[in-house]
């Protein structure tokens, strides 16, 4: 699998890791999982997204946020990397969706960021998944997104 390759298909570029808003890190191996703290939709360390879907933020703006939030997680990864072979797979993300009360599209939401890792890392990038809405996010974001992976 040819993951640098693939991103430039796609025309990514991996950014600069974000700096912790807070006290912790931005990743955590245990074993062979490494656990990536939530990523907020930051594009050189701007928020790009902002605002609640649905009502502020059509869906398909939010599935752009999602997108953007596992890029960010991509790029955690990749510096907790030796390189991309030591990957085996996705286990599980989690997407935080900032949304009315009312809203119930949060998987659709989330899919921004499911097939940016099914494209990238085809049957390996398959995930668990849970797509949570919530009332608000760190900076006012429109998600945020946790990412769970096995490595070798």
């Amino acid at each position: 699998m040819d993951v640098e390759k693939r991103l430039r298909e796609s025309g990514i570029v991996l950014p600069e890791v974000n700096a912790p808003l807070a006290a912790y890190v931005p990743a955590v191996r245990s074993g062979n999982l490494l656990f990536i703290s939530g990523q907020l939709p930051m594009d050189q360390g701007i928020l790009s997204y902002k605002g609640k879907v649905g009502s502020e933020l059509s869906i398909e703006e939010g599935q752009s946020a999602c997108r953007q939030a596992a890029i960010n997680c991509l790029a955690v990864l990749k510096k907790n990397l030796a390189d991309w072979g030591q990957l085996v797979r996705i286990v599980k993300i989690t997407g935080y969706i900032r949304c009315d009360s009312d809203f119930t599209a949060q998987p659709q939401v989330l899919n921004g960021a499911s097939q940016l890792l099914e494209n990238l890392f085809g049957v390996n990038g398959k995930h668990a998944r849970a797509a949570v809405g919530v009332n608000a996010l760190p900076l006012g974001a429109a998600c945020e997104v946790e990412m769970v992976v096995e490595l070798r």
